[in-house]
């Protein structure tokens, strides 16, 4: 795979609407109804069935479609040491239309990546699924989402004294972890990893920045310490590992929590974030239009045009035209084309994180997308 270049220039964000049968398993489970194993099997399923049909529609990455979280980014990040998943009234965003299930994470104590994050063993199955023409790609939360959803969305941060008025100690320890979480995938074999990341999508949504704003978070301060830590992290990379960013404005049953264009973050993001790719959303009118791509600075960019939101399939000349507007500020050969993310919250608020090898090579029913 190494003579083609990641991001590919078909390629996807990762998630996927989970299957009706691996829906009713996650429920039996957290009924009591059935064992760790077999929900583990089902998922093991799921995911070698979702494989297969992404190699079959002609895309050289495939994902597990994100199928043993419930959550995308809440799952990685309770599970890292110094940190706990809790109960809250309400979820931390407000979505127009339908609420996920209330909950978020708590930083208890110092930043670490253990060396048993459940996610690890997630990777080490789907890695197996690789052959010549296809390579596995990695999802996690963005380091910034870790900072995002404890000290900017939450409006009386509770911190552990070691970080309690000590942002800079904060941010190293978030560095330090990342650093060793990208390792840790590298050194199972992940090639192709990438960041996931709604702080910036907030940070376009003028409503969100002005409330922001009012309780007297330093936008500004915050948008350029994100991009530091980003790069802090890359700067330690192995060359032959790709890392790109997905920007997103939240999904959850096709509704969303921010909105507007991308040129509040563009120069600071475009212009000095050194990651590899941008994943970004272009499918509807949320996004605003494509000037400020004028600050890519050498990515890659994946403009996210076939929507997954409605049924209707676009109209390839209008593809070719959004295609060749967005060419006018970034190099035909650095576009590429995927659709936006589906949906990021998978239902229930209780994590599955399971280990597991693709073992006896099970028959897997035809669950569909």
């Amino acid at each position: 795979m190494t003579h083609i270049h990641i991001p590919f220039r078909n390629d996807i964000v990762g998630s996927f609407l989970r299957p009706k049968a691996l829906k009713e398993g996650r429920q039996a489970f957290e009924d009591g109804q059935i064992t760790a194993e077999e929900l583990r099997f089902l998922e093991d399923e799921a995911i070698v069935d979702l494989v297969e049909k992404e190699k079959k529609n002609g895309l050289h990455d495939f994902t597990d479609g994100e199928f043993r979280r419930a959550f995308w980014h809440l799952d990685f990040l309770a599970a890292l040491t110094g940190c706990r998943q809790v109960s809250v009234k309400a979820w931390s965003v407000h979505f127009e239309g339908k609420q996920p299930k209330a909950t978020t994470f708590r930083i208890v104590g110092k930043l670490d990546f253990p060396e048993d994050h459940p996610f690890l063993s997630h990777f080490c199955f789907l890695k197996q699924l690789e052959d010549k023409d296809h390579i596995a790609k990695m999802t996690i939360p963005s380091p910034s989402m870790l900072h995002l959803m404890t000290c900017v969305r939450e409006e009386h941060p509770v911190l552990p004294d070691i970080y309690e008025g000590h942002e800079d100690v904060l941010f190293d320890d978030i560095v330090r972890t990342y650093r060793k979480a990208v390792k840790a995938f590298y050194d199972e074999g992940c090639r192709y990893l990438q960041f996931d990341d709604t702080s910036w999508g907030e940070f376009c949504s003028k409503d969100k920045t002005d409330a922001y704003r009012a309780r007297g978070v330093d936008l500004e301060h915050i948008k350029q310490k994100y991009v530091e830590v980003l790069n802090d992290i890359l700067d330690e990379k192995p060359e032959d590992m790709t890392i790109t960013m997905h920007i997103c404005r939240g999904n959850f049953r096709s509704t969303w929590f921010s909105s507007g264009g991308y040129e509040p973050v563009a120069e600071v993001l475009f212009g000095h974030c050194h990651v590899d790719g941008f994943f970004l959303e272009y499918d509807s009118d949320r996004a605003g239009g494509f000037e400020p791509l004028r600050f890519i600075n050498g990515q890659q960019v994946v403009l996210g045009l076939v929507t997954s939101k409605a049924p209707a399939l676009e109209k390839k000349e209008d593809l070719k035209q959004r295609i060749e507007e967005a060419s006018k500020y970034v190099p035909l050969d650095r576009l590429c084309l995927s659709p936006p993310v589906r949906f990021r919250f998978h239902g229930r608020g209780k994590p599955s994180h399971r280990r597991g090898t693709v073992g006896q090579n099970p028959a897997h029913p035809r669950s569909g997308r």
